[in-house]
């Protein structure tokens, strides 16, 4: 039976005992994570979400983020009815608080084990106020004020030909993000990670605190080296920590 279209893999890893379903930051290609297979290896296989917008789907677009929380959460509730190995979420700072809210519509499907949640503050402090400004702004002045998160080369703020056909969807997608409203709910059971790089402009200690608040368990914190994008060019610190989470689950199943 063929994966819905919200997934995608190398195929690699469909014999590795867990899945992992990575959820793309603002403007992010779900194919990225890809690249974090040979990583992982045979521990868990890596599953890259595609919302509408994205890749295959850029043809499709959410009308809000809850809509497309409710889609994420659907989809992956669905795919583990068909393949119940244990299921890890991941999320990068807009994928993060998607993840979030996946992992609270799913509460009590016994194949979801862990959150990890990369550089994003505590969701009842979202959207922050940078986000909501940013998301006000048109073209130009919208690349501009993106610098401050990195993630854009300047050599593509430099072509207005290769912003002109980047920027509707980020702008898109940023609004979307400015969409979502904070509802309180009873902390999530499953454990969760925090991730974010030391150089982050965006993220620190004081956004971080609050989730605790989420969590039955408090959540572990662990900082990498790099700002907000750390992970790129070299993921080693986040598929590192993936990797020991899925190993040190499937030690505990096996004693």
């Amino acid at each position: 039976m063929p994966m819905s279209d919200w997934f995608l893999t190398t195929g690699s890893g469909s014999a590795a005992p867990a899945r992992v379903f990575c959820f793309p930051y603002a403007g992010g290609d779900p194919r990225v994570y890809l690249g974090w297979q040979p990583h992982l290896g045979g521990d868990a296989e890596i599953v890259g979400m595609c919302p509408p917008g994205r890749g295959r789907r850029a043809a499709e677009r959410s009308s809000s983020i809850e809509e497309l929380i409710d889609g994420a959460a659907a989809a992956i509730a669905a795919e583990t009815d068909r393949d119940a190995r244990p299921i890890y979420l991941f999320g990068h700072s807009l994928g993060g608080l998607v993840a979030f809210e996946v992992a609270r519509r799913l509460r009590g499907l016994p194949a979801l084990r862990h959150l990890v949640a990369s550089g994003i503050s505590a969701p009842a402090l979202l959207p922050s106020r940078r986000i909501r400004e940013l998301a006000a702004l048109q073209g130009r002045a919208f690349a501009e004020a993106l610098r401050f998160f990195g993630g854009i080369p300047p050599e593509v703020l430099a072509d207005q030909e290769v912003l002109d056909l980047l920027l509707p969807g980020l702008i898109a997608e940023f609004r979307m993000a400015v969409g979502y409203c904070y509802r309180a709910a009873a902390p999530l059971d499953v454990n969760v990670s925090l991730i974010v790089g030391r150089d982050d402009p965006h993220v620190g200690p004081d956004q971080l605190r609050p989730w605790r608040d989420e969590c039955h368990t408090r959540p572990a914190c662990h900082w990498a080296d790099g700002d907000h994008f750390y992970f790129d060019p070299q993921p080693s610190a986040v598929v590192t920590l993936l990797r020991d989470l899925v190993r040190a689950d499937q030690y505990v199943e096996l004693i």
